[in-house]
């Protein structure tokens, strides 16, 4: 992907006092308040995941469990996983097992207490395990066609009148004029194409508050929930991905015809692999060996990969900058600190900001 793009744009947000509003109005009625899995809410999770992030693995292993964000229904990305993690069990010399959950928020929290050892994840959803989780991303996938990116999507339904009315190809600026009169579906909260992106992109940077801007707004959990709500005319709009849709073309055609396309994103990094920290370095590089060479089309295809790069953990900066300056945001426009508080919180965010660039 051009990062440069990419960051050039990120770079915009923290001057933009609007998206701070907008953001964290999203963030605190989805992700904060969400219970994890053992019953916390993202808060209190976040507290206790600095004290269990170390040492959460069980020494004896016998198994490694492979977690699958929730981007479709588990029935339909079993039959997808199952032959790759096969594959996976048979190379490492040890049972490999998919874990399944129901959100991102889930797999996140299985890693963090030692449950799921490695995993597929979202760019956003990769962040928050490397802070919480003890996770380290070590390949990114790359997709049929050899691209290591992917695009987030504004859709709706193209029997939609709305769609006729968009004028230019800008479906994203028809979406926030006429917000007060449509329906609008992010997925998971914990999405990057689902909900960080088009966030910025769409809302922060047009000042608007989707909160408050739509006739409703809703989280309809995976990409495969949100395109499967515009095709049946559920939501007059919703997020989604390249990839999803692409996959959709295969699990449901007939309703991928039901959906337009209103809105692109700029490209955003592919999905990362990662494990956490502290597996036994030698199944670390097992791991690492196994997907940098596995090249195997008819299992692969399916998933819409052609294969693994190597990939570190700074490969998700632009990520990372867009949530910092989602703090940053949220601090210039907090009436309720002093100005010598709101100044040392800002310096020390511009120096995260920095430092991530």
């Amino acid at each position: 992907m051009d990062r440069r793009n990419f960051l050039k744009s990120t770079s915009l947000f923290v001057f933009s006092a609007a998206g701070a509003k907008l953001l964290a109005s999203c963030s605190s009625n989805s992700t904060s308040t969400t219970p994890a899995a053992d019953g916390k809410t993202g808060t209190e999770a976040t507290e206790t995941a600095k004290a269990t992030n170390v040492s959460a693995l069980d020494p004896d292993l016998k198994t490694l469990e492979f977690g699958i964000i929730s981007t479709e229904s588990q029935a339909n990305q079993k039959p997808l996983w199952e032959p790759f993690v096969a594959a996976m069990s048979e190379e490492l010399g040890i049972p490999v097992k998919a874990s399944y959950a129901t959100s991102y928020a889930g797999v996140i929290e299985a890693m963090r207490f030692g449950k799921v050892h490695l995993a597929w994840l979202g760019g956003k959803s990769y962040i928050g395990a490397a802070k919480m989780a003890n996770a380290e991303a070590f390949a990114r996938t790359v997709a049929l066609d050899g691209s290591q990116g992917y695009y987030a999507h504004l859709i709706a339904n193209k029997d939609n009148p709305i769609v006729g009315e968009i004028k230019d190809g800008k479906g994203d600026l028809y979406v926030i004029e006429n917000a007060d009169k449509l329906t609008f579906a992010f997925n998971d909260p914990n999405s990057t194409s689902g909900f960080l992106v088009p966030s910025y992109y769409v809302f922060a940077k047009n000042d608007v508050n989707p909160k408050k801007a739509f006739e409703k707004l809703v989280f309809s959990g995976s990409h495969e929930a949100t395109a499967l709500a515009v095709a049946n005319n559920q939501v007059d709009v919703a997020t989604n991905n390249s990839e999803s849709l692409s996959r959709l073309e295969k699990t449901a055609p007939e309703a991928r015809k039901n959906i337009e396309i209103i809105w692109t994103s700029v490209e955003i990094p592919s999905d990362p692999i990662a494990y956490r920290k502290d597996l036994p370095e030698e199944m670390k590089q097992k791991i690492r060996d196994f997907f940098y060479n596995y090249q195997d089309e008819q299992i692969l295809g399916p998933l819409e990969w052609s294969g693994f790069v190597p990939a570190g953990d700074a490969d998700w900066n632009p990520i990372r900058e867009l949530e910092v300056g989602k703090e940053i945001l949220e601090v210039q426009s907090d009436e309720k600190i002093d100005a010598a508080t709101r100044e040392q919180k800002l310096t020390q965010l511009r120096q995260k900001l920095e430092a991530l660039q």
